[in-house]
């Protein structure tokens, strides 16, 4: 049924949806952001799902965008980027409304989107020798439609320390920054995810939906008009002769003209 993804739910309803581009880095391509966006749908339809835990095969948990469709955006007007820009957007808001816990199991490194998904999890359990960070500035774009969930995660002032920069930042900041709920020898990952887990099958399962959803309504969780502008953002940064040359040095494997 996908290609890009699996989901696996074990008797207990807790349902396990992994990224599976291996050899991608689990990069986010066009067809795995409408895959997630699927599996968020039915997870969220399925009453038998208690919860959900968000995983990923291979070494890395998410490298970000799939480099093939950011190549491929170059050469797209500002519309048509900023409808691909919204299959993110769509995807994010997919996964942060899911109503039931999503607990996130990063064994390995997360960066851009990946940072992203990271942040729509409810518990967010990381392996401490990962490295996670922004990067999109380095490209000359901007971390936009990832930004409204990066935000309600981590708060603006938290979140300035890393969303311009680009720098890479290890596990223990990432839990610091409250990206991740605690961070745990990779060994202990799993134990780590099964102790958030086993609480929410003692609660009611409506309940959890709706406990989930006051605490975002309460919290301030991304609205509409935040992401419509994090997309409009988006596509007129793709316009600027700084993305041009940012993305255009990546894949020509040389240093950006502001490299110093």
């Amino acid at each position: 049924m996908f290609e890009t993804i699996t989901v696996e739910t074990d008797a207990r309803g807790v349902a396990t949806l992994t990224l599976a581009r291996e050899a991608k880095h689990n990069a986010m391509s066009a067809q795995m952001l409408a895959e997630l966006t699927q599996a968020a749908g039915e997870l969220a339809a399925d009453d038998a799902v208690r919860v959900v835990i968000l995983a990923a095969a291979g070494r890395t948990f998410c490298a970000g965008g799939d480099l093939g469709w950011m190549q491929e955006q170059m050469g797209m007007d500002a519309a048509t980027r900023a409808q691909e820009a919204g299959k993110l957007a769509t995807m994010l808001g997919a996964l942060n409304r899911l109503p039931k816990p999503l607990i996130g199991r990063l064994h390995g490194n997360a960066f851009g989107g990946g940072v992203g998904m990271a942040s729509v999890c409810d518990v967010a359990i990381g392996a401490d020798s990962i490295k996670m960070a922004l990067t999109e500035t380095k490209l000359g774009i901007i971390p936009a439609t990832i930004g409204p969930y990066v935000i309600a995660r981590m708060g603006e002032g938290r979140a300035r320390r890393v969303f311009m920069s680009g720098r890479v930042f290890g596990a223990d900041e990432a839990v610091e920054l409250g990206l991740l709920s605690r961070a745990v020898p990779i060994d202990d990952l799993d134990a780590a995810v099964e102790r958030e887990v086993l609480p929410y099958l003692a609660c009611a399962p409506g309940a959890v939906a709706a406990a989930k959803k006051l605490a975002q309504d309460l919290g301030g969780a991304a609205t509409e008009e935040a992401v419509a502008m994090s997309i409009a953002a988006l596509a007129e940064r793709w316009e600027t002769e700084e993305a041009a040359e940012g993305i255009g040095a990546f894949f020509e494997k040389r240093k950006a003209a502001w490299v110093v």
